[in-house]
């Protein structure tokens, strides 16, 4: 367990079975110990098939996920893994632009880490206290553009203007996009106007975990238009931006 910022922790759990199976994009569903029914839905950051294990990055937000960050080298946790519905991706040879907002931007990094040189990724925060994970991401060999509300740390302003400019300066395959839901509908509608791809990981509540508890219902469409009720922990959290009714 090490501690990134002052709310945001990373761990790696030792689960052979999981990592063998495990795609970008998915999650984990943990169950802290302690007097807790639900469980903590955590995307993967990491898939160390070779050590057969899973690496996480997370918030404290509260009594669950306290829980979490207090567990230290050799205790076991409860874990649900892999789940859900991740990124299905192109040719590694393929350029993409990756963009994750806070703690969304950890499903970023194992697609950083597959595209390698072929990636641009273009990550934001608050300010330079929430950071996490440039490191990694300059250890991939992708492009890295980093941005802050602040200006505290790289770029002022919103990961959108550089998107743009990576768009206008090299036409991506794919634009892969986690975090906060303004940002998710700005980066669809970029794709959207320039006629590209794009993945995005939708974050909601969820209960069970598994689509039974209908919790993490989203609205989409099919593909004639038609209005849908599909679940985040099921169908996704990946979904393509198009079939998503912003």
């Amino acid at each position: 367990m090490t501690q990134l910022t002052k709310a945001a922790w990373s761990m790696v759990i030792e689960c052979p079975e999981a990592a063998a199976k495990a795609q970008p994009g998915q999650f984990v569903n943990l169950l802290p110990d302690g007097n807790f029914t639900l469980r903590r839905p955590i995307s993967i950051c990491g898939i160390d098939r070779e050590q057969g294990t899973l690496r996480i990055v997370f918030e404290v937000r509260g009594k669950g996920t306290k829980a979490l960050s207090e567990l230290r080298a050799g205790d076991t946790v409860n874990m649900l893994a892999p789940l859900g519905h991740g990124f299905t991706l192109p040719d590694k040879d393929s350029r993409v632009i990756l963009v994750g907002g806070g703690i969304g931007t950890p499903p970023m990094l194992p697609l950083a880490q597959y595209f390698g040189k072929n990636a641009v990724v273009i990550s934001g925060f608050r300010n330079k206290d929430a950071v996490i994970l440039q490191e990694d991401f300059a250890a991939s060999g992708a492009k890295t553009i980093l941005c802050t509300d602040d200006g505290s740390a790289g770029r002022f302003g919103l990961v959108t203007l550089p998107l743009e400019e990576e768009i206008k300066a090299e036409k991506p395959a794919l634009i892969c996009a986690c975090g906060p839901l303004p940002m998710l509908r700005a980066a669809a509608a970029l794709a959207e106007t320039y006629e590209i791809p794009c993945q995005v990981s939708l974050e909601e509540r969820m209960g069970c975990g598994l689509g039974a508890c209908l919790v993490c219902a989203c609205r989409t469409k099919d593909a004639d238009g038609n209005e849908q009720y599909l679940h985040v922990c099921k169908n996704g959290p990946v979904f393509n931006a198009q079939e998503v009714i912003w």
